[in-house]
């Protein structure tokens, strides 16, 4: 995998032949990042199962101004991190080590880093098509558009397959949607309002574990 465009074109990036999700292709990465580069100046990014960051790096290799990773996988993160550190960019980002079903999306100590203006939300196919675990990825999505997470105007960016049938929740507006080799790419906007309620955390993060 390689960073596409922006101050990093063309670097390399490790990754993890274990993912369960489908590698995202050139094609399909700069189609997309055509379409999203307008929003990414100096956004706050959050890219939730990050794997070893291919979306995330490249957001900020476009002009995002930092970027959150999670993911829980052991491999995965240390590969990120590996490639966060070729690139030099250890003050941008921060790798968080968690379940991202269960996660606030709140790291603590880390003022700088949120509310989120850009939201690339990239579960495991497998998930999308688990009754169970979408009904988690739903309540996902909704803690996502609190007001403390997420900013009034931010972008959610849900990639499936494409013959995954998930809803987005109520606190979130699809604005666009394409199908390319396979995947289903959302653009979606938050409904400001909609989900700025206090909702009980699953767990909420200190920032030992992060990079």
């Amino acid at each position: 995998m390689r960073i596409i465009a922006g101050r990093f074109r063309h670097r390399q990036l490790l990754t993890n032949a274990g993912l369960v999700t489908r590698p995202i292709t050139d094609r399909v990465k700069e189609s997309l990042f055509q379409r999203l580069e307008p929003l990414l100046e100096e956004s706050r990014v959050v890219d939730i199962f990050a794997g070893t960051g291919t979306l995330g790096l490249e957001a900020l290799s476009r002009g995002a101004r930092s970027v959150v990773f999670i993911e829980n996988d052991r491999k995965a993160i240390e590969l990120l991190k590996q490639n966060v550190a070729k690139l030099g960019v250890q003050e941008d980002v921060l790798c968080w080590q968690t379940d991202a079903l269960r996660s606030s999306y709140r790291p603590r100590g880390c003022p700088d880093f949120v509310p989120f203006d850009m939201i690339f939300f990239d579960p495991p196919y497998r998930f999308v098509e688990e009754a169970a675990r979408a009904k988690l990825l739903t309540g996902c999505l909704e803690r996502l558009a609190r007001a403390d997470v997420s900013s009034g105007d931010a972008q959610l960016v849900l990639r499936t397959s494409e013959r995954a049938d998930f809803v987005l929740p109520a606190a979130w507006s699809k604005v666009w949607e394409f199908q390319l080799s396979g995947m289903r790419i959302v653009l979606a906007a938050r409904r400001e309002g909609t989900a700025d309620h206090e909702a009980d955390d699953p767990e909420t993060s200190s920032n030992s574990g992060d990079a």
